[in-house]
């Protein structure tokens, strides 16, 4: 007959029969199928060995051998025999905590518990790293932007913008229709033939400073094919005295006035156009 163990647990007093394998699997630790407390099996190791019959006395009859036994703990109840162990027996500690310890450190040697809180560490300190990165990627990226809808950040991406060699300017326009032509018109010149006079107006309706865009002329013939067509930077239009790095100043508009020869070609009309580089 194989040697059975027991093990009494001390939350209910309740007995179980386990097996060696059962008690090595977590070191001894296993819980209470009643009560579900943690406790060391090893240590609570009890045995159920019956005493001697009395001499003359009879021998129990198989009735007698299998009822339940109980066992008398000090002030716990009595304890019925132990269940078996697939049902309410204790088993081996996982996937919760267990007196206070989490559960991958509950098992582990004490030795590996620093480095594992040290490797958790390391890792929200490098995920803090890698956030504060990518801010400041799209702060440099969006640096214009960020500068001219929030102007108290001007002054400190200017400073980062000194150490890394790049600038910060007005917002350009794109796609936000903030910034629009408002008239244009183009006339000969009655005192010099050949000489077109492009007169246009600028107007910036943002909150905040625009890039000068360039504008694009387009001369047609009168099918409206294109004759010629030019490009003009914005130092050609806005004059010497505009600055150019401040930009359209918010809500105005500035006027443009360029002269254009036209001698050797001819045209019944022209378009306008904006566009940034």
């Amino acid at each position: 007959m194989p040697d059975e163990r027991y093990t009494r647990c001390p939350g209910c007093a309740t007995v179980f029969r386990v097996t060696q394998e059962q008690l090595a699997l977590r070191s001894g630790q296993v819980r209470c199928g009643q009560c579900k407390t943690v406790f060391d099996g090893v240590e609570q190791q009890v045995s159920l060995a019956t005493a001697p019959p009395p001499e003359g006395g009879n021998a129990p009859t198989d009735d007698a051998a299998s009822a339940p036994t109980t066992i008398p703990s000090r002030d716990a109840p009595a304890v019925e025999s132990p269940p078996d162990m697939r049902s309410e027996g204790p088993t081996p500690v996982a996937g919760e905590e267990a007196a206070g310890v989490p559960y991958e450190d509950r098992f582990s040697p004490a030795s590996r518990r620093p480095r594992r809180r040290a490797r958790a560490a390391l890792y929200a300190a490098a995920m803090a790293f890698l956030l504060l990165l990518i801010a400041a990627q799209a702060a440099f990226h969006f640096r214009d932007a960020v500068a001219a809808r929030w102007p108290a950040t001007r002054a400190p991406l200017a400073r980062l913008c000194d150490m890394a060699g790049c600038a910060i300017g007005p917002l350009r326009d794109a796609s936000m229709g903030y910034l629009s032509i408002e008239a244009s018109d183009l006339q000969a010149d009655p005192a010099h033939r050949g000489l077109l006079i492009l007169t246009a107006t600028l107007r910036n309706r943002a909150g905040w400073s625009l890039a000068y865009p360039h504008l694009e002329l387009t001369l047609t013939d009168a099918q409206d094919r294109v004759v010629v067509r030019r490009a003009l930077a914005p130092a050609e239009y806005a004059g010497g005295t505009a600055d150019l790095q401040r930009g359209i100043e918010p809500n105005g508009e500035i006027a443009v006035k360029i002269f254009i020869d036209a001698s050797a070609t001819s045209q019944a009309g022209y378009r306008l156009y904006m566009f940034y580089p």
